[in-house]
């Protein structure tokens, strides 16, 4: 999706809001947009949301916060990239890819998520595989699939919750291991009654400061 339809304020803006919600994990507030782009009131701030909301590109959601709807590839994208759904936390009983989930549309190059393949970004949460090079609220890159071999790092949902652990199959159950140096992350032991959502391609490091 290209940005013709904006001018060179309006996308400051929008890569602003962009990198606030991938990286900072939260809505900028009018204030903190109008800072960075040099406004002296948030009036103009607010003006900015109201059209990058008419040119479909942000949504506020019921809750305040502002979700974006648009893959955004601009010049400092030179690399062909695809637009991938970012989860946030993920309440009980919904689909991971619910469009309750889904905090933003992040372009990620197809040089790590290859075309073929369906792909989703999932915020981890916790140290249990800190180990394994997963920290907490690191951004992964998960590529959807059903199954997975042994030693693969995947995201597997256990009563409606996900979790991220390494897979080990022994005989006729399956033992999904943390790797982590916090004794109180302890192996967890099942039969078939869990499923699995996707293997662990790379995580992106958390950039907030």
């Amino acid at each position: 999706m290209n940005t013709e339809d904006l001018d060179r304020k309006d996308l400051k803006g929008l890569l602003f809001i962009r990198d606030a919600v991938f990286y900072g994990h939260k809505t900028p507030t009018l204030r903190a947009i109008a800072k960075h782009m040099g406004y002296l009131s948030p009036r103009s701030a607010a003006l900015l949301l109201e059209r990058l909301e008419k040119n479909g590109y942000v949504q506020r959601t019921p809750g305040g916060n502002l979700r974006l709807l648009k893959n955004v590839r601009v010049e400092s994208f030179p690399e062909r990239t695809i637009g991938i759904p970012l989860v946030g936390a993920v309440p009980c009983g919904l689909p991971l890819l619910a469009e309750e989930n889904i905090e933003a549309i992040i372009p990620v190059s197809q040089s790590i998520a290859k075309p073929g393949a369906q792909y989703f970004l999932l915020r981890a949460v916790g140290d249990s595989m800190d180990c394994a090079g997963i920290n907490d609220k690191d951004i992964l890159l998960i590529r959807q699939q059903p199954v997975a071999e042994n030693g693969q790092k995947i995201v597997a949902l256990i009563d409606d919750a996900a979790t991220v652990k390494e897979f080990q199959r022994k005989g006729d159950h399956v033992v999904l291991m943390p790797r982590s140096n916090n004794p109180s992350h302890k192996p967890i032991i099942l039969a078939e009654d869990f499923m699995v959502q996707g293997i662990v391609v790379t995580a992106l490091p958390n950039f907030e400061t």
